[in-house]
């Protein structure tokens, strides 16, 4: 650990003792980066709005650049310039900028709020710390969902994932994501490599060939979004007739804007999200952070944010005060990825193999894409 990430540790240890710092000594303006849409609306709702109105004066300001967390630290870092404050990532990016020296390495316990019983941080949030410098917020997943009144359908319902690479009883135009995850995965599931040995498989150039070929089959009939807002948009307007996109924009759509439209929850991605806190910052700035994290990732404040979108709490502690929707009033659980009814058939979404593979993968998929 470098020498100022283990300085402002014991900083962190000093808010942990005293469970504030006095407004005057933190900046009074904190940029925090996120993904947009329906999941920013819910971090703002449950974190920041209640965060700001206990500190008067505090500027924040909401950047939606997180798809592009890795690029654009590499190059603050490069040039000695960190404009942002704190970064909602993957837990695979979340490994790689940690590997990278880009991300603060943390004690969580020093650092994070205990569980109200008193369990350590670390024991709450568990297996899901996946790195030194990942601060869990929710699981969520990448999931399908279809429009449930397409007449070329002749009244076939979408049973798995595969129906995604199914033309001939699924017509219709559908989107993916523009990069290789999730994409290369249901591709080898969906042309017979049993999920357990999908990365296996994935390891040789045979494989990676295979996924490219079984994604040929629909290239010309597939939208490829950037944003995880762009699927529901699609869907909403008839110009996909199914689509990828995370589950929480779904229930969305679904509950929220009362679409024709359904989840398919077979071969669903699990994956993790929270925040990273860059390396680099000036004290002021890093002082502002670690308060506001202390607080947006308390066992309530986890919970609260699962009352806007159907994502699970990453806190073991937060699990049981998930309740009604806010606005909806209907219950949530039933909505999580973690879900027992929907998650039979989940594909389990390996942290590590993407952190080491990721930069030569991403490369490999848009050379392919512009073929």
């Amino acid at each position: 650990m470098k020498l100022k990430s283990l300085m402002l540790l014991t900083t962190g240890a000093a808010f942990a003792a005293t469970g504030a710092v006095a407004d005057g000594h933190m900046a009074n303006s904190m940029t925090l980066v996120s993904w947009g849409g329906a999941y920013q609306t819910s971090q703002q709702r449950a974190y920041s709005e209640p965060y700001a109105e206990m500190h008067e004066g505090l500027e924040i300001i909401w950047d939606e650049s997180s798809a592009e967390a890795v690029a654009r630290l590499r190059a603050m870092n490069e040039a000695g310039n960190i404009t942002w404050d704190l970064v909602d990532v993957v837990a695979a990016d979340a490994i790689r900028l940690c590997d990278e020296g880009l991300a603060m390495e943390i004690d969580h316990d020093e650092m994070l709020a205990p569980a109200p019983d008193g369990t350590p941080a670390s024991e709450d949030f568990g297996d899901l710390i996946v790195s030194d410098c990942f601060i869990p917020q929710i699981v969520y997943s990448t999931t399908v969902g279809y429009r449930t009144d397409v007449e070329a359908w002749n009244g076939n319902t979408p049973e798995d994932i595969c129906a995604i690479f199914d033309l001939e009883n699924f017509p219709g135009q559908r989107s993916l994501e523009r990069r290789p995850i999730g994409n290369l995965e249901w591709a080898l599931i969906c042309d017979g490599v049993a999920q357990e040995d999908v990365y296996d498989v994935l390891e040789t150039e045979e494989g990676i060939a295979q996924a490219f070929a079984m994604l040929d089959t629909i290239q010309d009939q597939t939208v490829w979004w950037n944003a995880g807002a762009d699927t529901p948009q699609l869907l909403a307007d008839g110009e996909i007739v199914m689509g990828s996109t995370y589950n929480g924009r779904l229930f969305s759509l679904i509950e929220e804007q009362d679409q024709p439209v359904a989840m398919l929850w077979d071969a669903q991605v699990f994956d993790l999200d929270g925040w990273i806190i860059p390396e680099g910052l000036p004290e002021d700035r890093l002082a502002r952070v670690m308060d506001f994290v202390r607080f947006a990732t308390d066992t309530q404040r986890l919970a609260d944010q699962a009352l806007y979108i159907s994502y699970g709490p990453a806190r073991a502690s937060s699990a049981p005060l998930v309740g009604q929707h806010a606005d909806l009033g209907i219950d949530m659980a039933p909505h999580m990825p973690t879900d027992p009814a929907n998650s039979e058939r989940t594909f389990l979404f390996n942290y590590e193999w993407w952190a080491d593979y990721r930069d030569d993968m991403d490369a490999r998929f848009q050379a392919w894409l512009a073929q």
